[in-house]
Formats: C-alpha cells, sequence, structure tokens
C-alpha cells in the first residue's frame, strides 16, 4: 500500500509518499513545495496542485492522508488554509485516491503515542520508523507522519472514514 501524506500551506506544503509491504515500511519521496512569500495566492495553488498531480501521476498513492480542519482564531488564515487543502482533495478526487483525514492530536498520539507530543519527538519518531539517515523539512515531515498515520488506521489500529 502507498499513502500519499499532504501537510497543506500557501507558503510550504509538504508532501511525502511511504510504501508499506507487510511489516515494512518506506518513504519514497518527499519534498516541500515552497513559494514566495511575494508570490500571488493564485500561483501558488496552482504550483501546489501542479506539484499534487505529479507526484499522485508518479506514484500512484493508494491513499492520502492530510490534517482535517481545527480550531484558528485568524479567519484569514483558516480561509487560505481551506483553499489549499481543497486543491489537495480536488486532487485526490480527479485522480481517484480516496482523502482521508486526521486531526493533528491524533496524528502525534499515532506516531509518538501522545497526542501532545512536540514536533521534534514526532520528527525523530519518523525518521527512526522510516530508517531515514537524515531528518527532512518540517513540512515533509509533518507530511510523511500524516502518511505514516494513516498507513496504522488502515490496518486497523484507528478508524477513518474518507474525506
Amino acid at each position: 500500500m502507498k499513502v500519499l501524506g499532504i501537510d497543506a500551506s500557501l507558503r510550504g506544503t509538504g508532501l511525502a509518499v511511504i510504501e508499506q509491504a507487510g511489516s515494512r515500511t518506506a518513504a519514497l519521496h518527499w519534498e516541500v513545495v515552497k513559494m514566495s512569500a511575494k508570490a500571488p495566492h493564485s500561483e501558488c495553488l496552482a504550483a501546489i496542485r501542479g506539484r499534487i498531480d505529479a507526484v499522485i501521476a508518479s506514484h500512484r498513492p493508494d491513499a492520502a492522508s492530510m490534517e482535517g480542519g481545527f480550531f484558528c482564531k485568524n479567519a484569514k488564515v483558516a480561509m487560505v488554509l481551506g483553499e489549499v487543502r481543497g486543491v489537495a482533495i480536488a486532487c485526490c478526487a480527479a485522480a481517484g485516491v480516496p482523502a482521508f483525514e486526521y486531526s493533528p492530536r491524533s496524528a502525534k498520539q499515532n506516531i509518538t503515542g501522545w497526542g501532545a507530543a512536540p514536533k521534534e519527538q514526532v520528527a525523530r519518531m519518523v525518521k527512526s520508523v522510516l530508517g531515514l539517515a537524515e531528518m527532512p523539512p518540517p513540512d515533509a515531515t509533518d507530511a510523511l507522519a500524516l502518511a505514516l498515520c494513516h498507513a496504522q488506521t488502515s490496518r486497523g489500529i484507528f478508524r477513518s472514514e474518507p474525506i
């Protein structure tokens, strides 16, 4: 099973693909779609769409995993994040890849055993579980963690419905 993890953000979207075969789990791909702070909003969304489409075409994941909506005090930030998530969901739907969402707390719980784990602890666990030689950038690490969360979920440890 291959899982695409997506850490949605307008200026730095993390993308990662893992493959699970039996008890072996490997990272096949990770990247951060970085956009300039001066890049127009529409250009950022188009670039994110292009990279998600390319990763899906290249790796043909069986499922996608991303953070679900969460409470945000700043309405503008919440709206922009929702737009990026919408692009990601639309890319997955167009390619026939079911998308699943997980709260940040449940993803951390799944990876570290503690839902309030700091990002550094999550990153160390991702590196350890996947046997990576070096630590990926933070947004890519979050995407890998989301992919791992779904891989664990689909084996029956947790349950989630597609979005």
